[in-house]
């Protein structure tokens, strides 16, 4: 029996914490849900997360909810993957930056576009810019790239590629010079391949 074990969805924004664990090298549980049965709003899960959201990860006895705050978490736990900015590293702010870019910005936008508001909120309501701006950032980001903090690869880069796969793959996200390329250049990674067939496969059963 593994340490850590993920409640996990398929298909569901759960998959970026299973790529990051893929990425950690760690061994892992896997305890899999049935949205469409309703396995997430019963009692058992409910104590797991009361919100009856995936992702959770629970690491020995601790349970850490949201996709973001499980790939820091992971990312600090086991630093040997080296997928975080160093506690000492002046760089670990920006690092940090885009790790809430993720679920405060991009992902708001994107949910936006796929469902328009009624009336757009005025200026300086909203905490995020539109999905087009923010492409444009994320594309200046990684221009010199490949990754947002140069040549290492982070679990920054887990959950903005993450977001911007699947906003890309439904045509919620535009795509910019050298944007794509990003997104081609995280697709490649053995770890997100892992993931993905995983899924794949226990998804058809």
């Amino acid at each position: 029996m593994a340490e850590l074990t993920l409640y996990h969805a398929i298909p569901s924004r759960s998959a970026t914490a299973r790529w990051m664990l893929e990425e950690t090298g760690e061994p892992y549980d896997l305890h899999l849900l049935n949205l469409g049965e309703g396995d997430n709003r019963k009692p058992d899960y409910l104590a797991v997360n009361p919100q009856g959201k995936v992702p959770a990860l629970k690491h020995k006895g601790v349970v850490i909810t949201e996709v973001a705050a499980i790939c820091a978490y992971l990312a600090d736990a086991f630093p040997k993957a080296r997928l975080a900015m160093p506690a000492d590293d002046p760089r670990r702010g920006v690092y940090l930056q885009w790790l809430f870019f993720g679920p405060s910005c991009i992902e708001p936008a994107i949910t936006d576009r796929a469902f328009p508001r009624k009336d757009e909120p005025r200026a300086g309501t909203v905490g995020y810019r539109d999905i087009d701006a923010l492409a444009d950032i994320v594309a200046k980001a990684v221009a010199s790239g490949p990754y947002l903090m140069g040549e290492q690869f982070t679990a920054a880069d887990v959950v903005i590629g993450a977001g911007l796969r699947w906003g890309m793959m439904f045509k919620l996200v535009p795509e910019r010079p050298g944007f794509a390329a990003y997104v081609e250049r995280l697709s490649q990674r053995p770890a997100l391949q892992r993931a993905t067939a995983k899924d794949k496969e226990q998804g058809q059963k």
